[in-house]
């Protein structure tokens, strides 16, 4: 012990009359985890697209790629949410903390909001107040992440699922979206891919990316298969009511009964305000599956330790779904639906890409790329990389949301932004095809 000693304090000494020190073994270490899947989020991908524009081109950047319609003038919010929330500051009554789960007016407005559409009335206690949607989706999955269990993901979909399962060691198995059936569930693959560790299966409508709008018979048949395999729905339902085709909008909820739904959702996008971060996390099992096996004492009990939404804007809330008028959402509506009809037949001109449905909701279409008509694109990376640089127009790469040489496009922008992005994508197409 005496020789160890003598040897460290010799080396000391060598060191320091070297002009050197001994290095520090420091005590942090990196928890990689927390970096698991931020590579495949939309927000990751649209910053490497934006660091690739042209800084000469004076164009304005067209924002193709993100659904945030909220900076166009034609989207503002209603003035009852402004006002709704000015009344809430001003009020004093919401300065404090609030509940975890979220206070109490709030919950029983969101309850009564989804219940319009709901067979079974819903209570406030079936109502859990998130930080958005995304805080929602953090919270089912790590609830649901037990040892190995796993989750079935619809593809494509919404990367944030991915990027959060990974980070909580939910294995992840995704089931394909049929373009050719208006991007319906291919629920052979759901059986295929389910065993006795799976736990949940996502669906995302409106349809995020495919603007779809699934139909009552066919949600019933998600509903009966998931029952088949004892697994509970999430239904995403983000851009509820966003729907203009022939298909209206059901909530997942309305087959609580056949098996457990637990619907996420917010004010985002259907008051365009994503900015507000105003979410939810609601219980559809009137047969009191989930309480049973502990699902909502364990939703509660995380929801306690995370945090939770502002209180003015939770003070809001009772005034927003309640007072707001049908015609600022045919409003919306119908700025939306005109701009999809413009971009699926703006498209069709565009050479190399090909749109197999028209969308008929949410903000969002799907276009595969046919890379046999360009003479060097690569793939669905480097289209955007390069259309980014040559045209300052920003589309999602299909990659990012699970479909490789499609394009995830955005139409729920200023439609004079719209109809510009598809000219300067259809010159960059023409430009890049073989012909050329």
């Amino acid at each position: 012990m005496l020789h160890s000693c003598n040897n460290l304090q010799l080396q000391t000494k060598m060191g320091i009359e070297n002009g050197s020190t001994l290095k520090k073994k420091w005590g942090f270490r990196l928890n990689r985890e927390t970096n698991m899947g931020a590579d495949i989020t939309i927000r990751g991908v649209r910053y490497m697209l934006m660091s690739k524009l042209n800084k000469s081109d004076t164009r304005p950047v067209l924002p193709l790629a993100h659904g945030d319609p909220s900076a166009f003038a034609c989207f503002r919010t209603t003035q009852v949410a402004e006002d709704a929330l000015v009344d809430s500051i001003r009020s004093g009554n919401f300065n404090g903390y609030g509940p975890g789960v979220g206070i109490l007016p709030a919950r029983r407005a969101v309850a009564e909001y989804l219940s319009q559409d709901l067979p079974t009335k819903l209570s406030e206690d079936d109502v859990f107040l998130t930080v958005g949607c995304a805080h929602a989706i953090q919270t089912i999955l790590t609830v649901l992440a037990n040892p190995n269990a796993n989750i079935l993901l619809p593809k494509p979909g919404f990367p944030y699922y991915e990027a959060v399962a990974k980070s909580c060691h939910l294995e992840v198995r995704h089931f394909d979206l049929l373009p050719e059936k208006d991007w319906e569930v291919d629920l052979d693959a759901v059986e295929a891919l389910a065993d006795e560790n799976t736990v949940a299966m996502v669906i995302i409508n409106p349809g995020n990316p495919c603007g779809n709008i699934f139909t009552h018979q066919h949600l019933e048949k998600v509903a009966k298969t998931a029952k088949k395999l004892g697994i509970l729905v999430i239904s995403d339902e983000v851009y509820d009511h966003l729907a203009f085709g022939k298909n209206p909008f059901v909530p997942m909820g309305t087959f609580g009964s056949i098996t457990p739904v637990i619907t996420l959702g917010s004010i985002s996008k259907r008051w365009i305000v994503p900015g507000w971060r105003l979410g939810w996390l609601a219980i559809n099992d009137p047969n009191g599956i989930l309480k049973e096996h502990g699902i909502i004492d364990c939703i509660a009990g995380h929801i306690s330790l995370s945090c939770d939404p502002p209180t003015f804007i939770q003070g809001a809330i009772p005034d927003i779904l309640g007072k707001t008028k049908e015609d600022f959402f045919l409003k919306i509506i119908s700025i939306i639906k005109d701009n999809a009809n413009s971009c699926y037949e703006g498209l069709a001109d565009v050479p190399g890409v090909v749109c197999p449905s028209k969308p008929e909701g949410s903000m969002f279409v799907m276009a595969k790329l046919d890379l046999s008509v360009f003479e060097d694109i690569k793939d669905d990376l480097d289209f955007c990389l390069k259309l980014a640089k040559e045209e300052s127009v920003i589309i999602l790469p299909g990659i990012t949301v699970g479909l490789k040489n499609w394009l995830r496009i955005t139409f729920a922008i200023e439609p004079s932004a719209l109809e510009d992005g598809i000219k300067r994508l259809k010159a960059f197409c023409e430009r890049h095809s073989i012909k050329a």
